[in-house]
């Protein structure tokens, strides 16, 4: 062996490292006590099934096969549904840990509604997700040992969002949060690239009403504040100013698909919005994930680009 070759292994320099400084260790979190049955065993879930009225208890890795299916389309590349069921894995510790049950059904850990948690679909469980799911079994998300939120959408439209303006987050920014190119191909739907929708004052009215604001008969919409992803935040209709996130939120998160507005105008009777992307914008682009994994990016890595000093730690 050279010397110059036994330096280098003795300094860690082909690890990249610092001479000298040793990383420290990851702390792994705690299995909410709620499902767990040991340190280092898969836990076992009780979800209530929506559109059965039914309780199911199963082990946790059956319900991420069931949310990845319900959440990304099964046909997307290996590792992008492995970054999905990584999410998803921590988005549902992170919820037993501090929910305990569901709100739907105290009987359940969790539920199979998306507006609650995340979408459950397992008719739609095909070879790739098994493979995908079976692949980073026990894998979450971490930031200083604590799980992360692991939130994802469907499409950034370009730009990812933080957790302020694209969720209108009431606690501090977290630190794992981050804007960047979201890389989504020229081959995502249509209506995920752009989008419009249409409302009457009458509904945009009631929803204002509902968070509290009293418009009064408006004729213009204006945009105060956006953040730092170009997202829209502060929104001045008539005599109400509001969240982008909580109006979108108010009007339906389907109608209108996102805050990453490029325009926002009254018509007579109806209001238009029109913008960019699907979903709130915050941490993974689902059809980012699919760009990154069709160019040789792993599940890691594809949730690296999305969150900021993350780690991947393997619970069971």
């Amino acid at each position: 062996m050279s010397l110059l070759l036994t330096f280098v292994l003795l300094t860690g320099l082909t690890a990249g490292c610092t001479p000298g400084a040793a990383r420290k260790p990851i702390t792994k979190p705690v299995i909410p006590k709620e499902i767990s049955r040991g340190p280092g065993r898969e836990p076992r879930i009780k979800v209530f099934v929506v559109e059965t009225r039914t309780v199911k208890e199963m082990p946790l890795e059956d319900y991420v096969m069931g949310t990845v299916a319900g959440e990304m389309k099964n046909w997307f590349p290996r590792e992008a549904l492995a970054a999905q069921a990584i999410l998803a894995r921590t988005y549902a510790l992170k919820f037993v840990q501090e929910k305990k049950h569901s709100a739907l059904n105290p009987a359940a850990h969790i539920s199979t509604s998306f507006e609650e948690a995340q979408a459950w679909n397992p008719h739609n469980i095909n070879w790739r997700i098994r493979q995908a799911v079976r692949a980073t079994r026990g894998k979450v998300a971490v930031h200083n040992g604590r799980f992360i939120n692991a939130w994802f959408h469907g499409h950034a439209g370009g730009m990812t969002a933080t957790a302020k303006e694209g969720l209108n987050y009431e606690y501090p920014e977290p630190p794992y949060t981050k804007v960047v190119k979201s890389g989504e191909g020229p081959d995502a739907p249509k209506d995920f690239i752009s989008w419009r929708a249409v409302f009457s004052k009458a509904e945009v009215t009631t929803a204002l009403e509902k968070l509290g604001q009293s418009p009064g008969d408006f004729s213009a919409i204006t945009i105060l504040e956006r953040g730092p992803s170009g997202r829209a935040t502060r929104m001045r209709i008539g005599n109400a100013v509001v969240h982008a996130a909580t109006l979108r939120t108010a009007l339906g998160s389907t109608r209108m698909r996102s805050t990453l507005l490029t325009s926002a105008r009254v018509e007579g009777d109806s209001v238009i919005f029109e913008g960019k992307g699907f979903g709130h914008g915050v941490g993974m682009s689902q059809w980012g994930a699919r760009e990154l994994a069709r160019k040789g990016r792993t599940a890691e890595e594809i949730i690296k680009y999305y969150f900021k000093d993350v780690d991947i730690v393997k619970m069971w």
